[in-house]
């Protein structure tokens, strides 16, 4: 219970700090080994948004992601937060903007596990089926967005 109250602080005050300013910062937990996490970054930043990156222990992430809403099919490797909304996985640039053009009422969006071809997963010109999927305020889950594989 600890840990989860405690992520559920870290989750409300990264929220916080990307509200206060004013811009769509994207606050992004993350474990420092983690290549493909850093790859992920990367694909935001050159997509020319801000971001605010926080290496944290396994426990410290795990919790976040229980504090998160999403069910545990939906994790991913790193967890992010901008605007109020969860960011999980490897979640591809054009999906992130769009639900901040849109701002549904829900909690965010995921992409599900590690999928080849998703940002910071390249590999060649491989590329998985993959989906991104909407977390409603209830939990139900919807495809956001599906990315044909090759």
């Amino acid at each position: 219970m600890k840990r989860t109250l405690a992520a559920g602080s870290v989750l409300l005050a990264m929220t916080g700090a990307a509200v206060a300013q004013g811009a769509p910062v994207i606050e992004v937990l993350k474990q420092e080994s983690c290549g493909c996490c850093g790859g992920w970054v990367t694909a935001m930043q050159k997509a020319g948004f801000t971001l605010d990156v926080r290496n944290v222990s396994g426990d410290e992430l795990y919790a976040a992601k229980e504090a998160s809403g999403f069910s545990d099919d939906l994790w991913a490797c790193h967890t992010a937060s901008v605007a109020g909304y969860t960011i999980e996985g490897h979640v591809p640039v054009s999906e992130v903007k769009r639900l901040l053009e849109e701002r549904p009422d829900v909690l965010g969006i995921a992409t599900p596990g590690m999928p080849t071809g998703s940002p910071g997963m390249e590999y060649g010109n491989e590329r998985e089926a993959f989906d991104v999927v909407l977390v409603n305020t209830d939990g139900r889950q919807q495809v956001y967005a599906s990315y044909p594989g090759n």
